[in-house]
């Protein structure tokens, strides 16, 4: 399995902060039987170092986009998010999307930036002639973001609402879409109850397995920062227990999903390892 989403930019996975940097995370990882990673751009300078990190390394990929809490880092050079989309280490747009969790930056700077985003993102598929997915963050505004993908013209089959962590109301909405939902270590959390009744109600082949590393960091390493993407593996393990899939079986449906939905190979896993996800 790989990790989905992580932020192999920020300043935990450097050294000294995190032992061996950036690939001495990925051995980690692929000790547990994560295999790979997709490190997410969180702004229009973000995604440059992204797309570094993802062409220095093998089995890691990058995604373009401006997240909702830095909207309020301006100036977004949206050509510059165009031409990162443009190698083929970038597997998609994001992280992207709205945030009513916190008041800054302001929702509706949150909302224009968003707007002006997609209208990009539209424009480019258009000019480039290729289609990327985009990833979404979406927290306490669902009834606010779905009507705006619904209306973007955009296909919200090609989304993945990532690190949800709300209701069976708001799985609702994002299956209506059409679209993917990802799973974070807060999953693991035994005090999530409203997080696993929503899990019950994802069919398997719209599921996909992350960390949101450094943050997030799953049951028994709750307190521990940085999270890391080896810890994907300890996720996927509780998810398969609450679907009532064998891991092996799991496994290969979240595999088949990650392909489908970002068209990349993900390597060969030891389900062996994933299950014994702990150090």
């Amino acid at each position: 399995m790989i990790d989905t989403h992580c932020h192999l930019t920020f300043d935990d996975f450097a050294p000294p902060m995190c032992s061996g940097g950036v690939p001495g995370v990925l051995a980690r990882a692929k000790q547990h039987g994560v295999t790979g990673c997709i490190t997410i751009s969180t702004t229009t300078v973000d995604c440059e170092a992204a797309l570094a990190i993802a062409k220095a390394h093998d089995n890691v990929w990058c995604t373009s986009g401006v997240h909702p809490l830095y909207s309020d880092e301006a100036p977004h050079v949206w050509s510059r998010m165009g031409e990162v989309a443009r190698d083929a280490k970038c597997v998609a747009w994001g992280e992207l999307g709205l945030d009513k969790h916190y008041e800054h930056p302001p929702f509706a700077l949150q909302r224009q930036v968003l707007d002006e985003q997609l209208a990009f993102i539209k424009g480019w598929h258009s000019e480039a002639g290729r289609v990327l997915p985009i990833v979404l963050h979406c927290r306490e505004a669902f009834e606010d973001l779905c009507p705006v993908l619904r209306d973007s013209g955009l296909d919200c089959t090609r989304m993945v609402f990532h690190c949800f962590t709300a209701s069976d109301r708001e799985m609702r909405l994002l299956l209506d879409l059409g679209s993917m939902v990802s799973f974070t270590g807060v999953a693991t959390y035994t005090n999530a109850r409203e997080l696993h009744k929503a899990i019950a109600l994802a069919p398997p082949e719209r599921i996909m397995i992350e960390t949101d590393a450094p943050f997030l960091s799953p049951h028994p390493h709750r307190s521990t920062r940085p999270c890391e993407p080896w810890m994907a593996s300890i996720t996927a393990g509780v998810i398969a227990q609450r679907k009532g899939m064998a891991l092996p079986a799991f496994l290969r449906t979240i595999n088949a999903n990650t392909e489908r939905f970002f068209g990349i190979r993900v390597p060969e896993v030891d389900a062996a390892r994933v299950e014994g996800g702990h150090p």
